[in-house]
């Protein structure tokens, strides 16, 4: 059995907290950590855990989004409860520092964009490193954005890393309003194929708890990983591990984790998924709201 140094460590926690996409979930992490693991580490990773909080806050100002700050207030509220006087006195002014910065550099962005917007194929390429989750988020942000986000051949290189073996529906041929099965038709080029709607309707049931997760227990690395559309991050695991090798697991079961590394896939998984998507299924139907 591992140590909570080795552990922690396998959690990459620093290593992620600067990329923007991972910097909400870090924080929720580590302040699932702070509540219900820090009292019972020992006291030099107690040390390491405090200097990524203080990280966590230092970056804030760079990640300028909602979800961001947001996910800071948490891991503050937690920091007040669970650290000490000192170390809550200091981490709590670093993240009130962060707060000011934040709001300086977000009116400063504001008053240089102006008009500018980045060109359709940048666009299209940034949307193209986003799990579907963030594709179908980005779509509702304006009509540019949700003219790239829609971008066909963006969802069919969704549809072929999701679901190879687990296609439950034939993918969707394209005839002005209407949308037949391929299977119903001669026709089948990719020019013909409706992709985003092919991902949609497979987005559904078990496999959908599965593709809300950004976490997971991989069964080949044995440790919780970072995923990206429910596969192992981890470069020596990347082409071996598939759907059915990854467990979802909760900021609340991270902290478990952390503390017993004999990890138990319990029932709070099951209704914090079920929350995840939900909210997905009401982001494919916002989507709708661009359509014209």
């Amino acid at each position: 059995m591992s140590n909570p140094f080795v552990r922690y460590r396998k959690l990459r926690l620093r290593e992620f907290l600067p990329k923007i996409y991972r910097y909400p979930i870090a924080c929720k992490e580590l302040s699932s950590i702070l509540r219900d693991a820090y009292n019972k580490l020992p006291k030099n990773l107690q040390a390491i855990i405090f200097e990524d909080i203080l990280t966590a806050f230092r970056l804030l100002p760079e990640i300028q989004t909602q979800s961001g700050v947001s996910s800071a207030h948490v891991l503050v509220q937690s920091v007040e409860v669970a650290l000490p006087k000192q170390k809550r006195n200091m981490a709590v002014k670093e993240f009130k520092h962060a707060i000011v910065a934040h709001k300086r550099r977000c009116k400063a962005q504001r008053e240089g964009q102006g008009s500018t917007q980045l060109p359709h194929d940048i666009l299209v390429h940034i949307f193209s490193l986003l799990d579907v989750k963030s594709l179908v988020s980005v779509g509702l942000v304006c009509w540019s954005w949700n003219l790239a986000a829609n971008e066909n051949h963006l969802w069919e290189l969704h549809y072929a890393v999701l679901y190879g073996s687990f296609v439950q529906e034939q993918p969707i041929r394209l005839d002005g309003d209407k949308k037949y099965p391929l299977s119903q038709d001669p026709i089948d080029t990719k020019l013909n194929i409706d992709w985003k709607e092919a991902v949609r309707r497979q987005y559904t049931g078990a496999l959908l708890k599965k593709l809300t997760s950004n976490r997971g227990y991989c069964a080949h690395c044995k440790t919780v990983v970072w995923l990206n559309n429910s596969k192992c991050l981890n470069a020596h695991c990347e082409i071996m591990s598939n759907i059915q090798d990854i467990k979802p697991v909760t900021a609340c079961q991270v902290a478990e984790y952390l503390l017993d590394d004999s990890l138990s896939m319990t029932s709070s998984s099951d209704s914090d998924s079920d929350s995840e998507g939900g909210s997905v299924s009401r982001l494919w139907a916002y989507a709708k709201h661009f359509k014209r």
